[in-house]
């Protein structure tokens, strides 16, 4: 097996104040989010300016922290959430859900959109490629913190999380998200929307293939403690990712079928999909 590298989670400690690695991750992933929109910004058919990526950013990243601690409390602790309201509040102790915080975001997405007078699916498209780099950060974060590991495993790459009171050989599981939610996303997305698509294509792969990605990795993934495991295999997780794939492949479907290639602020696009090309 391998050895885990361990690392303390508190990455900076000043007095009482104590920043983690976790935290550092999330502005890691916002800065990156802010880099990424400023290039694709000055693309000709983007629907936000250069001007407008700042607000973007910090509407979206309400979205985030909000949404994903609702969802958290929401999907995984629902219990905890009624018998003890103000928990919902207690962001320091943990928990946040991929979930919640994307909802979230569409919730952000839609506001920003009507505030800058562009279109919710227009926006949605521009946001997604943008996600991926913050999502693998995040699970990296969670593998410093040693959390959310994997099933025991007899896999020669298996570890054992200091802080695992069995210390079992686990699949780093952490490592395999970040690697396909993080990385294969990004680069799958970023390619796929350097071009024009049809709307609501862009935001159509990203939910399919995190939808697949996430149920993938639910087999190795240890399942969240106290909540029933379905028909003996499937988790909240992987029961919450069936309708991200579904809904994927119905978007994909919809906008190749309907949709026009998308123009720039101020320009008005084609009226022909490119099905009817």
């Amino acid at each position: 097996m391998l050895t885990y590298p361990e690392i303390d989670p508190v990455a900076v400690a000043i007095g009482p104040l104590k920043i983690h690695w976790y935290g550092l991750m999330y502005l890691t992933g916002f800065a990156v989010a802010w880099w990424l929109a400023m290039r694709r910004a000055q693309k000709p058919w983007s629907p936000v300016i250069k001007s407008e990526v700042e607000d973007l950013i910090l509407f979206c990243a309400i979205g985030v922290v909000v949404g994903g601690r609702f969802g958290y409390m929401f999907f995984y602790n629902f219990h905890e959430l009624v018998a003890h309201p103000l928990s919902l509040f207690k962001v320091w102790e943990g928990g946040m859900s991929f979930h919640g915080g994307l909802i979230g975001v569409m919730l952000a997405a839609a506001l920003y959109a009507r505030k800058i007078g562009t279109t919710f699916p227009a926006l949605i498209d521009f946001v997604a490629p943008l996600v991926p780099i913050g999502l693998g950060l995040g699970r990296i974060g969670n593998f410093i913190g040693q959390e959310l590991w994997g099933r025991e495993t007899d896999a020669p790459w298996g570890m054992v999380f200091p802080r695992d009171p069995e210390l079992l050989v686990r699949h780093p599981s952490q490592l395999y998200q970040a690697f396909l939610e993080g990385l294969v996303l990004f680069v799958v997305l970023w390619i796929y929307s350097s071009k024009p698509r049809p709307r609501l294509a862009v935001g159509g792969l990203f939910i399919l293939l995190y939808g697949i990605f996430r149920f993938l990795v639910e087999f190795v993934r240890q399942p969240d403690v106290g909540i029933e495991v379905m028909f003996g295999w499937m988790t909240r997780g992987q029961l919450l990712c069936l309708p991200m794939i579904a809904a994927g492949i119905i978007l994909l479907v919809w906008s190749y079928r309907t949709q026009p290639l998308p123009a720039g602020r101020g320009q008005t696009e084609g009226a022909e999909s490119p099905a009817a090309k």
